[in-house]
């Protein structure tokens, strides 16, 4: 039997303990954020350095780029010192050559003629969204079904996962030489088709051959994704569906998707990003074809004749990108954290 004198004993000292310390109203909040600071003092100190790492390989770059967007080209050659001259603040006139395809003359302010980098804009912003979309779209539905075939239980299934990731492990420069042989006016897709399609000069035909080829090596990344999340789907949902009668395509509408939903939307927003960012691919597959030219490619060439004009466009893209994102995860829903989450209470 317990001693329960012993047992008043422990709590009265308890109580006493507790009663003796001091309360943070008597200490004063000063003295407890003292306390705070010197508990996470060893914790920034394994921070800071990552942090400072992160704000020169990232920060600097991106401050760099902004702050020469607003500058002008250079003034010139010094005659007296033979040296380059800085061409000073360029206000938002970088922007607003590409945004209103405006350029500068010796007669001032006009239109920028047809041919003119600037004059190509829009003309990228819409080749940039339309192979988004086209290629994103495609990507999830052939990714889903491969990931469907690839969680079923059968001989053989670790050779077809593997035999499924290696267009996602070839290079993209080596993938768009494969594709551009491919299609080729004597290539193979015109041989089998029977057609005699210009394939790498007609505006729409090039557009889908970047298509047909983006979809080729991307779909193993989306798959991989939506795999994993396949993965975490319990059986005993399936199990409970079929004994209450419920067909594989209710399954797949009332179970599947609305579980899969999460990383569905990861997978989305990442391979979203990953297209609006596209310049290998076209770059090499289709060359100076302009029916191609995404925004990355105008950035790229655009380089080679300003570079501060080059940094207002690249700070346009990233703009556009991080729009993109900001939808995707506050309106659609496609927050990493929050899948794991919801994944795990499933």
């Amino acid at each position: 039997m317990s001693d329960p004198s012993g047992t008043d004993t422990a709590v009265r000292k308890r109580r006493t303990a507790e009663t003796s310390k001091p309360s943070r109203k008597k200490r004063g909040w000063g003295a407890v954020i003292a306390d705070e600071l010197r508990r996470s003092g060893k914790a920034w100190m394994f921070i800071l350095p990552v942090l400072i790492a992160l704000g020169v390989v990232i920060g600097y770059p991106v401050f760099r780029a902004l702050w020469m967007s607003f500058q002008q080209e250079s003034g010139g050659i010094d005659p007296e010192t033979g040296m380059f001259t800085e061409g000073g603040s360029a206000g938002f006139s970088n922007y607003t050559h590409w945004i209103f395809q405006q350029c500068e003359t010796a007669a001032g302010t006009v239109d920028c003629p047809t041919g003119n980098l600037g004059s190509q804009f829009w003309l990228a912003i819409g080749v940039t969204l339309f192979l988004t979309v086209a290629t994103v779209s495609l990507e999830v539905v052939l990714g889903l079904a491969m990931a469907m075939v690839m969680g079923k239980t059968f001989r053989g299934r670790a050779l077809l996962r593997a035999a499924v990731l290696i267009p996602w492990a070839i290079p993209t420069a080596v993938t768009a030489r494969l594709w551009e042989f491919m299609f080729q006016y004597d290539g193979v897709v015109n041989r089998v088709l029977g057609t005699g399609i210009l394939w790498t000069s007609d505006a729409w035909p090039a557009r889908f051959a970047v298509i047909a080829a983006d979809v080729w090596k991307t779909t193993p990344f989306m798959a991989l994704l939506l795999l994993a999340g396949l993965q975490i789907i319990p059986n005993d949902v399936y199990e409970a569906a079929r004994v209450d009668g419920a067909s594989a395509w209710q399954r797949f509408v009332h179970i599947t998707l609305p579980l899969l939903k999460p990383a569905l939307l990861v997978a989305v927003l990442f391979r979203t990003m990953d297209a609006l960012r596209m310049y290998d691919l076209p770059a090499i597959m289709m060359g100076d074809n302009e029916a191609t030219r995404t925004i990355s490619i105008l950035v790229v060439e655009q380089v080679r004749q300003d570079a501060n004009s080059a940094a207002a466009l690249s700070t346009i893209t990233f703009l556009m990108i991080f729009a993109v994102a900001f939808v995707l995860v506050k309106v659609l829903g496609a927050n990493a954290v929050r899948t794991q989450e919801e994944q795990r209470k499933a």
